[in-house]
Parts: C-alpha cells; structure tokens; sequence
C-alpha cells in the first residue's frame, strides 16, 4: 500500500469514527427476569464450565435496583465479581466496610459475606455479577 492509498483509506474512516459511540449498557423493560425483592429484579444472563481452578461454574447475572429499592443478604452463597453497570448502589459490608459503588465501579465478596445494598439514587441502579461457583 502506498502513501496515497493509506491517507485516501484514513480519510474515508473519518465520518465512521466521527459518528461512533460508546456502547450503552442494558436497559431492561419492568417486567424482565424474576423479582428477588421490591423494586428488585434479577436477569439471569449466561453460564458454563469455569476453567479456573477450585470453581466448576462460573454464571453472570444483573440485578436491578429500582430508585429506594434495597436488599439484604447476610450471607454470599459463593464468591463473586461485582459491577456497577449503572446508577450508584450503597453498599454495607459489615465491620465498618461501607462504601458507594458508582457506574464503573468493580468489588468482590466472599462466600459467607454479608452484603446489604441500597439504590439511593433517583434513576435506576444495576449490578452485574459474575459467580463463581465450586459445584
């Protein structure tokens, strides 16, 4: 490829880029997945074999918080990655372990963990987590 052709190749590029936008996250209708509380509701999303060791699954699913909507779990059924996919979540861990998770954000918990969590905000909150489960 000569000079030329690379810059008339790079120019015709532009308006693609020019026009290109982040990817946006999931929106769910009212009436998506299964109600785990009020005003809370969980979109189950995929699983399969986990190829990390001492984990036979590994499965992802969203939990969607409605404004004010809150759910307490005194404890984690298995480790897990957690992701603030939109909104601010208000998270309480236990022993002073408190803390906004806001879009972007990225924890975990442990098996065993207690987690309480609250959508404080005034737009709907969602929490992608991915389990990592041992059987």
């Amino acid at each position: 490829m000569d000079r030329r052709t690379t810059l008339a190749f790079g120019l015709s590029t532009i308006p693609a880029l020019a026009s290109a936008r982040p990817a946006a996250a999931a929106t769910y209708g009212p009436a998506e997945g299964t109600e785990t509380a009020p005003g809370v509701r969980q979109v189950d999303l995929g699983k399969r074999e986990a190829m990390i060791p001492g984990y036979r699954t590994v499965a992802m699913r969203d939990i969607v918080y409605q404004p004010g909507a809150s759910t307490q779990n005194p404890a984690m059924r298995n480790d897990m990655v957690c992701h603030c996919l939109e909104g601010e979540l208000s998270l309480d861990q236990g022993h002073g372990m408190r803390f906004v998770a806001k879009k972007g954000d990225v924890w975990t918990c442990g098996e065993g963990m207690a987690e309480n969590t609250r959508n404080a905000g005034a737009t709907v909150a969602i929490m992608r987590i991915t389990d990592l489960l041992r059987t």
